[in-house]
């Protein structure tokens, strides 16, 4: 009996049956004109006569287009030959008329295109009956036209009457027979010509090919069915009794969740990417490379002017001047300064936060959320909450970091330049030693009198200038002793003198020396506070507040509901196996 494909279950006893759906299953595809379509028509036929083989029958090739046919009729044609024979495993039936030449076959042509070396090329010569008088194939068969590998075989088929008047067959093969065995140039050779000889030739070089391809045929089945019973083994089987495998299979990925996400934090994952940085060491980079560079690039003096600097030397002197440096205009610049390091350790949470955002997306990826969707998003709103929840202490610790620097200005640290040693590179650096002779003194004192030094140059100050120096030049106007009142906004203008130049560069020294030991702390204690408050506040108690907000009995049936994808594919997978292991059972048996 033979069966379609594309009526599967429907057995056809009759070939004459056969014959008529292949014509309507042929006109369903291309029309009642002659169409053609690459789509094959599959048959199947059982049969205790025939032999174990696959034969796809291909159209000829077509030079002029007649009724539906498209104007490119050959090279589709063409197209679809080739898509078969290309294939390395496919045996070439190169079909050729016995009276024409054989030079001229469109079939050995485009076997030969695919096949140089007719390694997997059979020749098939027909209409041998049709030949002219005296003549014959031998020499084709002998090889001595176009040499094939594995030979050209005669065949005599039914003509186009004999099809017209359904001659069987049966009696097709008895005709075929007779001729061979009656031919005089085909006697000698009857046994290796006809229709039966050509498929008992394919079968075993069908045969011979599996034999050679057994061993790589039986190891892909192998690795295939491997590779679907590891799937089927990590989608699980489905959930049968509903409330103790549930929970079972709850506590299993609550703790499989927390034991990933550990060893991500810890670099002792399974599947260590050799390709790019992750988990943990993300995060090491976080500290180490962008908060540390983000650090060490705040410059404290990046938006402070000898201008603003000196301004606030004078308003921290209050109502009288002081004699040195003052120290409260120091501490005042020193803290605003501080407060500028809030910002990128704020930022240095936010960005531990990120990556450990996406350590939990990577947990959440693993086919088993895939399989409970349900869960993977509580999960998911679980976890995200408890991190931004541990996210506000780590921010409260790190503000209150820096307001402890800003709070208490140690001038003591044994890494401060003090005011002294301040003072005295400053006036290294503005006055640098000259070589020179000494100047004259007389009794221990300077050669100028004290009586003869006006009294500017008893203050030290210079001349026509009080206490403030220059830093407020208005306009001065010789009118006697005549005062004026201040005007109503006093800002710094002019140059600074020499005193307010070197006051102003000592309290620059000092404050990057200061913010330099801030910066150090900084960069070492912010990535602790984080490290305490939040990530291993995650690895301590992320299963815990699992536990609490997902062990639910009453809704665990709902959130360990499968996605339709999974019960699919586990059913693909159990078929698969199932068809591997027949394949494997059969492959086995030859």
């Amino acid at each position: 009996w033979g069966e379609f494909l594309h009526m599967p279950g429907k057995k056809f006893f009759s070939f004459d049956e056969i014959r008529d759906e292949i014509v309507n299953d042929t006109e369903k595809k291309t029309g009642r004109n002659l169409g053609i379509s690459p789509v094959p028509i599959n048959l199947r036929i059982f049969s205790p006569n025939v032999l174990t083989l696959t034969l796809v029958d291909l159209p000829g090739l077509t030079k002029v287009p007649v009724g539906d046919q498209p104007k490119d009729i050959e090279r589709q044609i063409r197209e679809m030959i080739m898509a078969y024979i290309t294939k390395p495993n496919a045996i070439i039936l190169a079909v050729t008329a016995a009276n024409t030449d054989l030079a001229n076959s469109d079939g050995l042509k485009l076997a030969r295109d695919v096949d140089p070396d007719g390694a997997r090329t059979i020749g098939v010569l027909t209409k041998v009956d049709l030949m002219d008088k005296g003549t014959d194939v031998i020499d084709i068969l002998a090889g001595r036209v176009i040499p094939l590998r594995l030979g050209y075989v005669p065949v005599v088929n039914r003509g186009q009457k004999d099809i017209e008047t359904k001659r069987t067959i049966t009696s097709a093969l008895d005709n075929e027979r007779s001729f061979f065995e009656g031919h005089h140039s085909y006697q000698s050779k009857a046994q290796y010509c006809g229709t039966p000889f050509l498929a008992r030739k394919l079968n075993l070089l069908l045969m011979h090919h599996i034999k050679i391809t057994l061993p790589e045929i039986k190891a892909n089945i192998a690795a295939k069915l491997a590779k679907n019973r590891a799937e089927l083994e990590h989608l699980g089987d489905p959930l049968t009794d509903a409330a103790g495998q549930a929970a079972n299979t709850t506590l299993s990925i609550i703790t499989e969740f927390c034991t990933g996400f550990c060893k991500a934090l810890e670099g002792q994952s399974a599947d260590l990417s050799t390709l790019e940085l992750s988990g943990g060491a993300r995060i090491s980079f976080v500290f180490h490379e962008i908060f540390t560079n983000g650090i060490k690039a705040v410059d404290p003096l990046e938006h402070i002017k000898d201008s603003d600097i000196r301004t606030i030397l004078y308003n921290s002197s209050g109502s009288s001047p002081s004699l040195f440096v003052a120290t409260s205009a120091f501490e005042v610049i020193v803290r605003q300064q501080i407060k500028r390091l809030e910002d990128p350790s704020l930022k240095c949470v936010a960005m531990t936060y990120d990556e450990l955002v996406r350590i939990v997306n990577q947990l959440l990826n693993k086919p088993t959320f895939k399989r409970f969707p349900q869960l993977r998003d509580q999960f998911n709103t679980v976890v995200i909450t408890f991190l931004k929840n541990a996210t506000l202490p780590t921010n409260q610790l790190v503000q209150d970091m820096v307001a402890m620097e800003q709070c208490y200005v140690n001038t003591g640290h044994p890494d401060f330049v003090n005011g002294n040693r301040a003072m005295a590179i400053v006036n290294e650096r503005m006055h640098p030693p000259k070589s020179g002779p000494a100047p004259a003194v007389a009794n221990g004192r300077a050669s100028v009198g004290a009586g003869e030094r006006s009294l500017d140059e008893e203050m030290n100050l210079p001349k026509d200038t009080g206490f403030f120096g220059s830093f407020w030049q208005g306009g001065k106007k010789k009118r006697g002793a005549v005062m004026e009142p201040p005007p109503p906004v006093l800002k710094a203008s002019g140059t600074l003198s020499e005193r307010e130049q070197q006051e102003t560069e000592v309290i620059k020294l000092l404050i990057q020396s200061y913010f330099n030991i801030v910066k150090r702390t900084t960069i070492d204690m912010v990535p602790k506070s984080i490290m305490l408050k939040l990530v291993m506040h995650a690895k301590e108690n992320l299963q815990r507040e699992l536990l609490k907000e997902l062990y639910n009995p009453e809704a665990l049936e709902d959130l360990l509901k499968e996605s339709e994808a999974t019960v699919a594919r586990r059913a693909e997978c159990r078929k698969m196996i199932d068809a591997l292991k027949r394949a494997d059972s059969i492959v086995s048996s030859v």
